[in-house]
């Protein structure tokens, strides 16, 4: 199979799967998805920081001279202040949680200012997953799958936050479906464009594949946990601990079955 139809398929499943299950995932009584939601952001921890660890970052070094080999870690501190600098922006902030502390419209107000600004960063976060998605098969296309995995594992609680935030926001419930499938598109159009513009640049694939490392380290370490160390019960950060190395061993099991 081309490999462009496997970045095209993955990124459809990356985008799409994670909406879809956003939207039936609310269908479920309030108390019920309160209590499923920390459990999914707990198993995403662990799968973007396996991916991240386990897969980006030891292809992104094998793939430079050992001369360059700092250049790799280099790398992934710049993208972590890069992730930084948009989160300052309020582009790069993603909701966990059917609140948002950050995007919660005004209580007076149901404009949909906030679920615009949602949309917009959503937009921009899909289409940067496209890229890291094209530029993981096109080092290798087992790593694009568990790259892939990893993504995944992390949009399903994120689109049930943003989802969320549109509803408060004063969307409907099927414009906000529709708006959540249009911004999930952008992730295809990221790795069509990144296909066909890194094949001459090959060079630069470990770079952003640190990049892209960085960008899960980033999710993981200053959306997630912190989100997870609200709840500080011991039932609660023991399931926390198996459900991230549940994540993480996912990522370990699938990338070393598929090689």
């Amino acid at each position: 199979m081309p490999l462009i139809v496997w970045i095209i398929i993955f990124c459809l499943l990356g985008g799409l799967l994670s909406v879809l299950a956003a939207a039936l995932f609310l269908v479920l009584r309030e108390p019920l998805r309160n209590h499923i939601l920390p459990h999914l952001v707990s198993f995403a921890t662990g799968a973007l920081l396996g991916a991240a660890f386990l897969g980006l970052l030891p292809h992104a070094l094998s793939s430079v001279n050992s001369s360059d080999t700092h250049v790799i870690p280099m790398a992934v501190l710049l993208g972590l202040l890069g992730f930084f600098v948009l989160e300052k922006l309020v582009l790069w902030r993603h909701c966990h949680a059917d609140h948002c502390e950050v995007h919660a419209p005004d209580q007076h107000s149901r404009d949909h200012s906030t679920g615009t600004m949602i949309l917009i960063g959503d937009s921009l976060h899909n289409f940067l997953d496209g890229i890291l998605i094209a530029a993981a098969f096109l080092t290798d296309i087992h790593l694009g799958i568990v790259t892939s995995v990893a993504v995944a594992a992390h949009e399903i609680p994120q689109e049930v936050g943003d989802f969320a935030v549109l509803l408060h926001s004063g969307f409907s419930r099927s414009r906000a479906f529709i708006y959540n499938v249009l911004t999930s598109l952008t992730t295809v159009i990221g790795g069509v464009l990144s296909y066909f513009a890194l094949q001459p640049m090959q060079a630069a694939l470990p770079y952003i594949l640190a990049v892209a490392a960085s960008s899960f380290i980033y999710i993981a370490v200053a959306d997630l946990i912190p989100t997870l160390h609200q709840r500080v019960e011991g039932k609660a950060a023991l399931q926390q601990v198996v459900l991230i190395a549940a994540g993480i061993l996912l990522i370990y099991y699938a990338h070393s079955t598929l090689h």
